[in-house]
């Protein structure tokens, strides 16, 4: 199939297809940015391009949603690309072997990272909650229909991309040593 053309570019295609996915009108937090950064960890590893992917994937549709809508930036990015990061760890460490079982469970727990990673961060940054515990529970409590939302679109968009991966990585050729 070419040079070019084998598990790498398969798989660094599929995080791009499913990062533009963010720029179609979707429920709240039901988006592949989670499931992109875990899948990108099981696949590359603990290696730069595993974390570049999907940052430079959310970075690319954080533009153009600020672009075309006003709301692509906001002050809790860096949360977010943060908890990413930690979902992009957690893959290369969670999902290896691609087990269905092992997927799943890491896709709940990379969820539940970001829920509480980027939560934390809009009750220690912002003014919305007193930054008292009684504060950092009423936000979290506040944020938990999101968390359910996530929840599902993560593991639906986890189970899709692992799949078609799985799929179109059996008539590739091996990956050779990088």
């Amino acid at each position: 199939m070419g040079r070019f053309f084998n598990r790498w570019t398969v798989a660094a295609g599929l995080i791009v297809l499913a990062a533009l996915l963010r720029l179609v009108p979707h429920p709240p937090n039901v988006a592949p940015a989670t499931a992109l950064a875990l899948f990108s960890g099981a696949i590359f590893g603990l290696r730069a391009r595993a974390l570049l992917l999907p940052l430079a994937s959310m970075l690319l549709s954080d533009g153009l949603l600020e672009l075309f809508t006003g709301a692509g930036f906001h002050q809790h990015m860096l949360a977010v690309y943060g908890a990413l990061g930690l979902v992009v760890v957690l893959g290369s460490l969670a999902a290896r072997g691609l087990q269905a079982g092992r997927v799943a469970l890491a896709s709940v727990a990379a969820s539940t990272l970001f829920y509480l990673v980027t939560n934390f961060a809009v009750w220690a940054g912002g003014t919305l909650y007193p930054h008292t515990f009684a504060g950092l529970v009423a936000c979290y409590a506040a944020a938990l229909p999101f968390y359910g939302l996530s929840l599902l679109g993560d593991l639906a968009y986890t189970a899709i991309i692992f799949a078609a991966f799985a799929a179109i990585a059996r008539y590739l050729p091996q990956p050779q040593a990088v």
